[in-house]
């Protein structure tokens, strides 16, 4: 999944500190590192099984392959700009996007451990029909081809994401979304992020 940079200080700040401590800790740039280490180094952020314990980074762990390798794609190239991850995709060949995708969309997603709220679930469940997110996401949230996995992501991450396509501060090629949560309230952006995560 460009955000302005109030929305987007703490994922940058969070990557960009991690990728100097690795950076130092490995005594080599990233681009002379083989595959299995650069995978290895994308769990200090996404998790180690691809399931994310950090704030605001998103789980990577059974998200659809084909989702996975455009977004990595879309990212290197510039038309999804996320100033965090341009050290670690810049230099990606296809092949390694396409590695790491096989590699992520293999893993079991699991809860992330934030604390569901059953109102905002229920209140979730409501807004989800309404809105026919199983139509592109499939009925259980699970995800399909370029659309991604939404069941058991971060929820602080759900939240962040959809109040950036709401506000249209999200780049990217896909503008289906913005229209899908045009005017959606704030409270309601948090119930459906609660709902997703808990599926």
């Amino acid at each position: 999944m460009a955000w302005r940079w109030g929305l987007a200080r703490p994922l940058a700040l969070t990557l960009a500190t991690s990728l100097l401590i690795l950076l130092t800790a490995q005594g080599k740039p990233l681009a002379d590192m083989p595959l299995r280490e650069r995978i290895d180094q994308c769990g200090t952020c996404h998790g180690e099984d691809g399931n994310s314990r950090r704030e605001n980074i998103p789980s990577l762990a059974g998200q659809p392959q084909f989702f996975l390798t455009n977004q990595l794609i879309l990212m290197r190239e510039g038309v999804r700009q996320v100033e965090a991850m341009e050290p670690f995709v810049n230099d990606l060949t296809d092949p390694e996007i396409e590695a790491m995708a096989a590699h992520y969309a293999g893993l079991e997603p699991k809860p992330s451990g934030e604390p569901p709220d059953p109102a905002l679930i229920e209140r979730g469940a409501e807004l989800s029909i309404a809105l026919r997110c199983g139509s592109c996401h499939r009925p259980d949230l699970s995800g399909q081809e370029q659309m991604p996995r939404l069941a058991k992501q971060r929820i602080d991450y759900l939240i962040s994401a959809l109040k950036a396509f709401r506000d249209n501060t999200r780049s990217g090629a896909d503008t289906l979304m913005s229209a899908v949560v045009y005017g959606v309230s704030d409270a309601d952006l948090v119930a459906l992020a609660h709902y997703a995560a808990s599926r």
